[in-house]
């Protein structure tokens, strides 16, 4: 009989155990273990020319996993494509990263945006809709602002 006692309260232990950490699970916890992105400080500068214009913002990432910018998307230009610097070179990239609990910066001289092919020339105080395509995130739409040619952001980027 002994034994059959020691089996129930090792057993019981067990589930108890099992309940007790099942509770410490994540259950809505701020901690996510995905990407959780937004987009910030977003702005194009009035094209000079009438086929390209660059595009500049901020992809924050206040989840666990990172993700990654794949393309984008606009009414503006029959194609926009994601560009890196590296030194003087600038060069097309399939993707660029969005690191966990980081941002993505797109800023002058460093990786941007480029909408090229325009369907017209967008004006200073007009808004361009563009959606940010990732590879495990849902697309984000994004209104950027047009600032004048030679605007200069104070934050951000």
């Amino acid at each position: 009989m002994r034994t059959a006692g020691v089996a129930v309260l090792v057993a019981g232990g067990i589930v108890a155990g099992g309940l007790a950490l099942t509770g410490c699970g994540s259950s809505g916890s701020s901690g996510s273990s995905a990407a959780e992105l937004s987009v910030k400080a977003a702005y194009m500068p009035q094209p000079v020319t009438d086929s390209m214009a660059a595009g500049y913002l901020v992809i924050e990432n206040k989840g666990g996993a990172a993700d990654e910018l794949t393309s984008v998307t606009s009414d503006l230009a029959q194609d926009v494509t994601v560009h890196e610097t590296a030194g003087q070179a600038m060069k097309q990239v399939s993707a660029l990263k969005v690191p966990a609990g980081g941002e993505l910066v797109l800023r002058s001289g460093g990786s941007h945006l480029m909408f090229e092919n325009l369907k017209h020339k967008p004006k200073e105080g007009e808004t361009v809709s563009l959606r940010l395509n990732f590879t495990k995130s849902k697309a984000i739409t994004v209104e950027m602002p047009v600032k004048s040619a030679t605007y200069q952001p104070t934050t951000g980027h």
